[in-house]
């Protein structure tokens, strides 16, 4: 999900650059909404695992 909102925000860049500004700005709005989705599953996934007790990694 990261690598889509890298991908969105490159895509907006690039738009911006050729000067379609009604791209750039999709594009941008639509990296932005991955970017806040990716941080917000990230803190629940490492809020859960905190509760739960478990290790995300192997156990050496």
């Amino acid at each position: 999900m990261l690598r889509a909102a890298i991908a969105f925000f490159v895509i907006a860049l690039i738009a911006m650059f050729l000067g379609l500004n009604n791209i750039a700005g999709v594009s941008a709005e639509a990296g932005k909404l991955l970017l806040f989705v990716f941080l917000a599953l990230a803190v629940v996934s490492f809020v859960v695992s905190l509760f739960s007790g478990r290790r995300s990694g192997p156990r050496i």
